[in-house]
């Protein structure tokens, strides 16, 4: 499949195309490009009608639409023939169409390209896919690429590799990158990616099921998307989404052996789901699973019911009536589901990010953020573990300086001396808001670097006719949480 011969060819044909992000959503304008992110591909048709070698591999890739053999030959010159006997076109009388997806994709350190399986139900045509089905670009993949650091390492891990999209982004700051997986359609292509890319000198992707294949080795940074889907392993098994093992056990096995492949300093970042129980918080229960030598942020972004749980994965299989799906066997399989999840005292299904850090520490910030962020929000997880580091040490004698972003809202009656709320907001990164007292607030506001944080808050509780030592007693502690949290810094 796909031979790696292909990939340099491919690479300048769809460079001399200008086959790339910017270009593709400049050809089919917002409104288009929109649509074809909600899986409708008409208005793109609409648009690409040039004839020209972009408009055509829009039409043969993006669009899934047929082209003329001669227009095929015009974009991808010399390569027709050699694309459809590697299974990436098949060939009809006068027309080729697309077998496999090859997708422009755009990040901060220029154009790649990712070749994957079809995306299923364009135009609402039936979804159902094979258990070795590969994912492309998705929501999920731009979201841990989002998340991951991206700060130089030497060596990094791509756990479920999949297509190959982390580890493309992954090359671009490490020295050396291992990417793995169990599906082999996924393996040939992550490597056929790798070469199109023209990084496959710096990826060497393996065979294996989650750390075997690096057993004894570390790294600096390992990033993974796992097969995350809380399911009760009947059998049934797309391996993209779901591990064969029950439950979150997947994602709880990626946590407690991440530290014994992670070097000192080594960050792991993993997007997952998670179970909530019935009755008990969902921290609590994730909190048993962080290991001691690691710092650890969990940001819990969503919450879904059970019911909500199925029907959204049923959907995402192609099961649903309403694409495709046969009527029975989707009531059954829901209630299968459901049952399970209820038998297991699975009271919501959170999703979100857990980041570790090998220090050798144990902070623990588990935090429940459903609201907006500054993405990518990676520099962000940087400045988490910066920040933790800082809070440690804050004292009487730390210069502390307001985070140029924090802004203070105030609320209350109108006319009042004082107000009866005081919130201070990030404009960036996590945007988090913390309600602060008149006397936070004021010891914040002078925060300059100028003078250390215990005459500060002296001067203070002077000006408020306080007294300085309960307040040192009270607010040193909370001037600490904020810098956690990042409202200060150290000067």
């Amino acid at each position: 499949m796909l031979p790696i011969a292909l990939a340099a060819p491919l690479r300048d044909a769809l460079l001399a195309a200008d086959f790339t992000y910017d270009a593709v959503s400049d050809l089919l304008g917002p409104e288009a490009h929109q649509a074809l992110s909600r899986n409708e591909t008409t208005p793109g048709v609409r648009r690409a009608t040039d004839g020209g070698p972009l408009a055509t591999l829009a039409r043969l890739f993006l669009l899934q639409t047929a082209v003329p053999v001669a227009a095929a030959e015009q974009a991808l010159p010399g390569l027709v023939d050699r694309l459809v006997n590697a299974g990436v076109l098949v060939q009809s009388i006068g027309e080729v169409a697309a077998r496999l997806d090859v997708r422009p994709y755009a990040t901060e350190d220029g154009d790649l390209w990712v070749v994957s399986d079809l995306t299923p139900g364009l135009n609402g045509t039936p979804t159902a896919v094979t258990g070795d089905y590969v994912l492309g670009i998705s929501p999920a993949s731009s979201s841990l690429a989002q998340l991951t650091l991206r700060h130089d390492v030497g060596t990094a891990l791509d756990l479920g590799t999949g297509c190959g999209v982390q580890a493309l982004h992954l090359a671009t700051h490490a020295d050396r990158v291992v990417a793995t997986d169990v599906n082999q359609r996924a393996l040939a292509l992550a490597r056929f990616n790798a070469a199109l890319n023209d990084v496959d000198d710096k990826i060497e992707v393996r065979d294996g099921s989650f750390f075997a294949p690096v057993a004894g080795e570390r790294f600096d940074l390992i990033a993974t998307n796992p097969p995350f889907v809380i399911s009760p392993a009947t059998g049934e098994r797309l391996v993209y989404r779901d591990s064969g093992l029950p439950g979150d056990q997947v994602v709880e096995h990626i946590v407690r052996t991440a530290p014994d492949h992670l070097t000192e300093g080594g960050w792991c970042q993993v997007l997952a789901n998670w179970v909530i129980e019935r009755d008990r918080p969902w921290d609590e229960r994730l909190a048993t699973w962080l290991p001691d030598e690691c710092d650890a942020l969990v940001v819990q972004r969503e919450v879904l019911d059970p019911a909500s749980y199925v029907e959204l994965w049923l959907k995402d299989a192609g099961h649903h009536p309403s694409t495709g799906g046969d009527p029975a066997a989707y009531v059954q399989r829901y209630d299968t589901w459901l049952s399970w999840l209820e038998e297991q005292g699975v009271g919501g299904i959170g999703f979100g990010w857990i980041n570790l850090q090998r220090t050798g520490g144990s902070t623990r910030d588990l935090l429940e953020w459903p609201y907006d962020v500054e993405q990518p929000i990676g520099p962000a997880i940087a400045g988490w573990a910066e920040a933790a580091s800082a809070a440690r040490s804050v004292g009487p004698g730390s210069h502390l300086v307001l985070r140029e972003d924090v802004l203070q809202e105030t609320t209350g009656p109108v006319g009042a001396e004082d107000p009866s709320t005081i919130v201070l907001r990030q404009q960036r990164g996590f945007r988090r808001a913390r309600q602060v007292d008149t006397v936070a607030a004021a010891v914040v506001g002078a925060c300059d670097g100028d003078l250390p944080l215990g005459p500060l808050v002296d001067a203070v509780g002077q000006l408020l006719e306080r007294d300085p030592a309960s307040l040192r007693e009270v607010y040193l502690p909370e001037l600490a949480e904020l810098v956690a949290e990042g409202f200060l810094t150290l000067g």
